[in-house]
């Protein structure tokens, strides 16, 4: 058979009759489509002769419809009815493809956003209430069983997560001081109470500053490290290949980045602590002239200064759990493409300090209920 040529027979009405010759496949059309468009433009196919028709694929197909039409029929593909099934398939999909889709009005897409932001929020409960019950599983086993812990991976965590994360904790926790003992110095003094800039300082780096900062700067360093590491294992199938292995994923990956925080958290708390009196100190022998000598008898003449610590480093290990635990559940999330990654390290990081800001306000009510 040649290639794909056609013909066209005038019936009474104007209707017209089309005869198909040769093959109608992908490489016998050549530039048919569009000289059949032309010369049936303004016209309706009534019928199609296929007595010459050669064979026919779903590229011969859609010239065929894109030019005419045609509505497809059983009487009309008679004589090669496997022809008419291949045109029929195209002419469906083809009206199905090409209606337009219909934009809802804005209230019902306003409504519908507000619908999967709230399905979105309970799924992400859900996740994260089964994530926190493996967790406890996970714990519970740990301290059961000793002899299986991890101590290698613990110390490495904690040296990651603590040590290293040091320097900029106390960098970030003095200029913290500073500025309080500046805005202390500056606003008590017009009532000639500078002298009170010392507890200013102390209560809030001791009750707030300090555990918020630290518990902050961990959220964007640990927490994001933590959804980074076990998101690229579990892009990398290492997470399948541990539980293949009989490995628990949660005690091998999880549990060492809690523990390490637990403990080390706590401990930059109180370094934040003291970087933050000390910026303070400064600050207060400059500007005021009370020297550290003065400035430590002040704090320790007041017996509420105990106090005010214990508040600011019973939050830390809170803090700590919350941190680990968002940023590990995140990571478990990542699927297997780096969109989801860059997500899933974002979210972890937004969610851990989001729930620090929460959790501090819920222990301010509760401090503030028990006159502590």
């Amino acid at each position: 058979m040649s290639g794909a040529d056609f013909q066209i027979d005038t019936e009474r009405g104007g209707a017209a009759v089309l005869r198909l010759s040769g093959d109608w496949t992908t490489t016998g059309l050549g530039r048919i489509g569009s000289r059949l468009t032309r010369e049936l433009e303004g016209r309706e196919v009534k019928s199609v002769e296929l007595s010459d028709l050669g064979r026919f694929d779903t590229a011969g197909a859609l010239t065929l419809y894109q030019a005419s039409q045609l509505k497809s029929s059983a009487s009309a593909w008679s004589a090669r009815p496997e022809a008419g099934r291949i045109y029929a398939m195209v002419e469906k999909l083809e009206r199905e493809v090409g209606q337009p889709l219909k934009r809802p009005d804005p209230f019902t897409r306003s409504f519908a956003k507000i619908g999967h932001g709230v399905y979105d929020i309970g799924t992400e409960a859900m996740l994260s209430l089964a994530f926190l019950g493996r967790l406890i599983v996970a714990a519970g086993s740990a301290l059961k069983h000793p002899s299986r812990i991890r101590w290698a991976a613990w110390i490495s965590q904690a040296e990651r997560a603590g040590l290293d994360a040091m320097p900029i904790v106390a960098v970030t926790s003095f200029f913290i001081g500073a500025v309080i003992a500046f805005l202390g110095a500056d606003l008590l003094s017009q009532f000639g109470a500078g002298v009170f800039t010392v507890q200013l300082i102390a209560v809030s780096v001791f009750r707030e500053f300090a555990v918020v900062i630290t518990s902050v700067l961990l959220a964007g360093r640990s927490a994001s490290s933590f959804a980074a590491e076990i998101g690229s294992m579990r892009m990398n199938q290492e997470v399948d290949a541990m539980q293949v292995m009989g490995v628990n994923p949660f005690q091998a990956l999880v549990i060492p980045r809690l523990a390490a925080l637990l403990v080390m958290l706590p401990l930059l708390t109180f370094v934040a602590m003291l970087a933050g009196l000390f910026g303070g100190i400064l600050v207060s022998w400059s500007q005021l002239g009370l020297g550290p000598a003065f400035f430590i008898q002040r704090i320790s003449e007041d017996g509420t200064m105990a106090q005010h610590m214990l508040v600011g480093l019973s939050k830390a290990p809170v803090f700590a759990i919350v941190v680990a635990a968002i940023g590990c559940r995140q990571g478990m999330a990542v699927a297997g493409d780096v969109e989801s990654l860059g997500r899933r390290v974002t979210a972890a990081v937004v969610q851990a300090i989001f729930a620090i800001i929460f959790l501090d306000a819920v222990f301010a009510l509760i401090y503030l209920e028990l006159n502590l």
